[in-house]
């Protein structure tokens, strides 16, 4: 368990890392390998347990937040606040429909009416073009909480896609 200090510190690096957009995932039409180049598409990589499951289109909900405690003591006219509990979002992973890999099976495994949730530890990578990890968040204790798919746009223009939701406990960057 963290203690005071670490969480504090794992909360500042956790914030400063998501003040840089994530959203705008496309290539670089200008052509590959320059600096300052916004990340391409299926550049996150998910593990579970250290195995790598799969490729996918889009990361959201890496965030954190503290849950403020508002106080008022005796008869001092100033609300003070105090740093309450800390929660962790829910993980939204969305790439091509896949029907056998870990994940796929992890999730099979969860989703069965009366099964034991299975949770398990892992990380969401995203790398540069050439495959290189630019950032790692691990999260633990998370299991499929929910999943969306396969969803097809009529006109055909984009793939058949899942969403799979991931609670987890709590994560940080690595």
């Amino acid at each position: 368990m963290l203690n005071r200090k670490q969480l504090i510190v794992t909360m500042a690096s956790l914030l400063t890392s998501l003040a840089v957009p994530t959203t705008t995932l496309t290539a670089n039409p200008d052509g590959p390998g320059r600096a300052g180049d916004v990340v391409g598409n299926y550049n996150f990589r998910v593990e579970i347990e250290g195995a790598l499951v799969s490729g996918f289109a889009s990361v959201s909900g890496l965030s954190a937040e503290t849950e403020v405690i508002e106080y008022r003591s005796g008869d001092d006219s100033l609300v003070r606040k105090l740093p309450g509990r800390l929660k962790y979002s829910n993980i939204v992973l969305k790439r091509g429909y896949v029907s056998n890999d870990i994940l796929h099976d992890w999730i099979q495994a969860t989703l069965v009416p009366g099964a034991a949730v299975e949770r398990h530890d892992g990380a969401l990578i995203l790398q540069d073009k050439a495959g290189n990890e630019i950032v790692r968040y691990n999260f633990y204790e998370g299991w499929p909480c929910k999943w969306e798919g396969p969803t097809r746009t009529n006109d055909g223009s984009s793939l058949s896609t899942e969403t799979v939701v991931l609670c987890v406990d709590w994560f940080q960057e690595d």
